[in-house]
């Protein structure tokens, strides 16, 4: 049928719906349309409309309501086309909603009243107000209306919509509501500086507003009020008064909620007092302390009285809030102090303090002034006195002295630079800050001072000394002086003269002895300390100086007489001009020779005699004499770089001026070469000399008059080698002949090395005599490579090596066999290994039977066997092994063998006559070396008969043989001992009656 399309709408009316069609092509009479509850099938409504309309409203309808509308269009001819469509209407939204706090800050309670109409549920959203986030997504069934929300923020704005739900339709409608906020806590309140409070808080989240009133407990005034969003959590209250307490009290606010939070109390910081003096009172040992009042308020003044030394109070005192100043009694002279002005508001303190003032000092006790023996100082001392420090002047009576200061804790002063002998005055004050007491006064002396630069001195002289000084400074009378010799302190002079004396001289003294003077200088009643010198007089040299040799042991001997007068010790310095090493020895008095051992052989000395008597010396003539040269040690002779060279080298042991090298031929001793080298050169070398020859050296050490052989030394030049070097196999004997020729100069003889190559075992080593060119080295094992080395020998000495390589002759295989397997085609040999090495093997096998070309094989030197095979059967073959060394070979003996024949074919037996029997066949291959025809009489037990026949018979008949008899008949092929036969045949002759018929 027609399709009407239909469609229901409800245009936003829940109790309404809106069918609409399409008009059926070729048009509608009109159109009847019925409305049923769905499920039950009860008519509701119905109604009808006329041609060209295609909608119609359903109105009264129930909200959420599924219904079921059919419409049926009359066509022309009485046809209809009828069409049904299932719609619902859309739900109504709740009513009354209500959403509500009840002073909760966490919860929220929502309540509503039914929707008219059907419903399957409702929907809940709520929706946090500040950051419309979505908070709860909640569904319920269609009987609910109430829910409770809670874990919600404090303080916070939320909006609620509530959905009823029908189908796919929905109806919404919505409300918003505050939580309550909640309190904060941990109120503090603290004073940030003298005219600020820091407010701070915790839990400032749960309330949308916070109301801050700060109030002054001294006026009882509010002083600020403030409103502040969420989240703050602490605010700094500026611009008040200092030193006054404050109350501040806070609130939270959400929406229509207020809510009293708790309240907290603090002090502003007091500022301290300004100006703060302390002076000095009218009154002794009285100190007054003066400051300036500052904004704000206190409770009170703290003031402190402190020793500025050690910071300890000294006094206490609390004033009222509006004083100005105080005045403090009775403290100790000479003492600084401070104060210390505290303003005091609630619990805080501000502080300020003076500068430090004095008290009038008292002067010090006990003052003295001592010389304590020195001549430039005077120590000054006093006992302690309380105060800053010490004030001090020290002068000549005639002339005041410049002041100068000690700090506290002094009590003594020691005056430098002073002029010796002078009276002196010392006074002292007490100083405490800008204060000075009254001075106490002493005097004394300084000592004089003794002679200065006072020296003895001999001047070059042996029996006399003169003293010298220099004159003291003003304050000396005089000097007195004792003279005595100082080894035995025997007083030998004394001098007393005036101030203006500076020298004296001692006569008719003894030469070398030291002598000692002591003087002091005299200043009124003061005695200087003593001046002391010593000195020698010059000691007389020694005479008859002399220096000899001595040979065993080495060394010299020196001699001397003594001078008069006192000796300390004789200096003997013994030196070389040409030696770096100087022997210096001293001994005693009484001693008057003296020997050197242990000097440099070959070495000129020269000796100097020095008498010592202090610090002076007096010394001899020179003398001078040769040590013994030593003969030269290690004294070697060595082949040179070349053949023709002799490295001679030698160990100086010392001295001498130059040596002399003596070169001779051993056998003859005559000298043929004499060489002179200077000293320090240890070794030359001798050129030109015959190879492979023995020399004798010896070398003459030369100093001043005497010379000293060295010991002999025996040296070879090293010889040539031989030249032509060869080495070739000795026949069969499995050795070596070597040959070489003679080269130039002379030899001990030959050193010949043979080794056999590859193997790692000790080289067989052998002489020759001098004379010889050649050698035989047997006993080597065959069809080896040997390495041959040689050297000339002279001496211990070899020349450079020679070497050539040969091989003997490898020896051949034994014990050959060839056997025959049982096989027309094969044949196999064995044999032994010979002794020694061989490169291969190498087998050939002739054919002797059809002089075919021979089979070679070439096998490892290790191989002992070998198979032939695809051999012509029944043929004979020889073989022969030959062991392979390079170019030489060695031959088993020859051996031969058969292979097995072939039977012959196409065996056949007839019958010519009645007494003859024809056997006939064919040759298989190349046949055999003969044939064998064997005949046997089947009935019979007679032998049978054996015919012979050459290789290239084919047929064989057997005559006189008994009619109609039946033979058996086979035919054997032959080579060698060996036979392959076919298989047996039988025939009859024919019978004799057929025969004559």
């Amino acid at each position: 049928g027609m399709l009407l399309n239909l469609s229901v709408s409800d245009r936003g009316q829940s109790d309404s719906l809106l069918l609409s069609w399409d008009e059926p092509e070729g048009g509608a009479e009109g159109y009847s349309l019925a409305l049923s509850s769905l499920g039950s099938g009860m008519l509701l409504q119905n109604g009808s409309v006329g041609p060209n309309t295609t909608s119609f409203w359903f109105h009264g309808l129930t909200p959420g309501t599924y219904y079921e509308i059919e419409v049926t269009a009359t066509l022309a001819c009485m046809d209809t086309a009828r069409e049904t469509v299932t719609a619902q209407t859309s739900p109504s939204p709740v009513r009354n909603l209500s959403l509500s706090s009840n002073g909760s800050s966490a919860t929220l309670h929502a309540s509503w009243e039914q929707a008219s109409g059907q419903q399957d549920g409702y929907h809940l959203a709520l929706y946090h107000g500040d950051s419309q986030t979505l908070v709860r997504n909640v569904s319920v069934l269609p009987n609910a209306s109430t829910f409770l929300f809670d874990g919600l923020l404090a303080g916070s704005e939320y909006a609620l919509k509530v959905s009823t739900l029908a189908g796919p339709s929905q109806a919404s409608t919505s409300i918003h509501q505050w939580t309550a906020p909640s309190i904060p806590t941990q109120l503090r309140l603290s004073p940030g500086s003298s005219t600020s409070l820091l407010a701070s808080w915790a839990g400032a989240g749960g309330a949308a507003w916070l109301h801050l009133v700060l109030r002054n407990l001294l006026t009882q005034m509010v002083t600020k009020t403030l409103s502040a969003k969420r989240g703050l959590t602490s605010y700094t209250f500026q611009h008040l008064h200092p030193g006054t307490q404050y109350w501040l009290g806070l609130s939270a606010v959400a929406g229509p909620y207020t809510m009293d939070g708790p309240n907290a109390t603090a002090w502003t910081y007091p500022l301290s007092p300004t100006n703060v003096t302390l002076s000095n009172a009218e009154e002794q040992s009285s100190l007054q302390a003066h400051w300036s009042t500052p904004a704000g308020e206190r409770d009170f003044y703290l003031v402190t009285l402190r020793e500025a030394e050690d910071g300890a109070p000294a006094r206490n005192i609390s004033v009222g809030g509006d004083s100005g100043h105080v005045t403090f009694h009775g403290l100790s002279p000479g003492k600084q102090y401070s104060v210390q002005v505290t303003a005091v508001a609630g619990p805080y303190r501000a502080s300020a303090h003076s500068t430090a003032a004095w008290t009038q000092p008292l002067a010090p006790s006990g003052v003295s002034l001592s010389s304590q023996g020195s001549p430039y100082s005077l120590l000054a001392s006093w006992e302690e006195a309380t105060g800053e420090g010490y004030l001090l002047a020290l002068g000549p009576m005639e002339h005041p002295g410049e002041n100068s200061s000690v700090l506290r804790g002094v009590t003594n002063f020691t005056y430098e630079g002073l002029r010796p002998g002078t009276l002196y005055t010392f006074e002292v004050s007490t100083v405490a800050g800008p204060y000075t007491s009254a001075p106490r006064r002493v005097t004394n002396w300084t000592y004089p001072l003794p002679p200065e630069q006072l020296t003895l001195s001999n001047q070059g002289h042996s029996t006399s000394l003169q003293a010298s000084w220099r004159a003291a400074p003003a304050g000396n009378t005089g000097y007195t002086g004792t003279l005595r010799e100082t080894k035995s302190q025997e007083q030998v002079g004394n001098m007393s003269v005036g101030n203006n004396w500076t020298n004296v001289t001692f006569e008719d003294l003894v030469p070398g002895r030291q002598y000692t003077l002591e003087m002091a200088a005299l200043a009124g009643p003061y005695r200087s300390s003593v001046r002391s010198a010593t000195e020698w007089t010059y000691p007389l040299a020694p005479s008859g100086v002399t220096l000899t040799n001595t040979r065993r042991p080495l060394g010299l001997s020196a001699f001397w007489d003594k001078a008069a007068g006192d000796v300390d010790q004789f200096h003997l310095q013994l030196y070389s001009k040409s030696h770096p090493m100087q022997r210096n020895i001293s001994v005693g008095p009484n001693t008057h020779n003296f020997t050197f051992l242990g000097l440099s052989p070959g070495v000129q000395y020269f000796l100097k005699v020095t008498v010592l008597a202090g610090p002076y010396r007096s010394s001899s003539h020179f003398a001078t004499e040769w040590t013994y040269p030593l003969s030269l040690a290690n004294v070697s002779a060595q082949p040179g770089r070349s053949p023709q060279e002799l490295h001679v080298s030698w160990v100086e042991s010392g001295g001498g001026r130059d040596h002399l090298v003596q070169l001779s031929v051993a056998e003859s001793l005559s000298i043929i070469r004499n060489v002179s080298v200077p000293r320090g050169v240890t070794h030359l070398d001798l050129e030109g000399l015959v190879p492979g020859s023995r020399y004798r050296v010896e070398i003459i050490s030369q100093a001043g008059p005497h010379r000293t052989s060295s010991q002999t030394a025996i040296g070879y030049t090293v010889p040539l080698p031989p030249l032509s070097l060869s080495a070739s196999p000795v026949g069969t004997a499995w050795a070596l002949a070597v040959h070489w020729e003679t080269p130039p100069g002379q030899r001990d003889g030959y050193l010949l090395s043979v080794h056999e190559e590859g193997l790692s075992s000790p080289a067989r080593n052998l002489e020759a005599g001098k004379d010889s060119t050649n050698i035989t080295l047997g006993r080597l094992a065959p069809g080896t490579c040997y390495l041959v080395e040689i050297w000339a020998v002279a001496g211990p000495y070899r020349s450079l090596p020679r070497n050539t390589s040969g091989c003997t002759v490898p020896a051949g295989p034994t014990n050959l066999s060839l056997t025959n397997p049982g096989s027309s085609s094969e044949l196999h040999a064995w044999w032994n290994k010979p002794p020694g090495r061989r490169d291969h093997y190498r087998a050939v096998l002739y054919s002797l039977t059809t002089h075919s070309r021979e089979r070679v094989q070439t096998l490892s030197q290790d191989a002992q066997n070998i198979t032939w095979t695809h051999l012509e059967a029944g043929s004979k073959f020889a073989l022969q092994v030959f062991a392979v060394k390079g170019s030489f070979e060695a031959s088993s003996t020859n051996i031969t063998q058969w292979t097995y024949p072939l039977a012959p074919a196409n065996f056949t037996l007839s019958s010519p006559s009645a007494s003859a029997l024809r056997a006939s066949w064919a040759a298989t291959g190349h046949g055999a070396e003969g044939y064998v025809v064997e005949l046997h009489d089947t009935a019979s037990s007679s032998g049978a008969e054996h015919t012979a026949l050459a290789g290239d018979a084919r047929s064989h008949t057997f005559k006189n043989l008994n009619p109609g008899t039946r033979y058996s008949v086979a035919v054997r092929a032959t080579a060698g001992p060996y036979h392959t036969s076919t298989p047996n045949l039988t025939h009859c002759t024919r019978e004799y009656d057929a025969l004559l018929a």
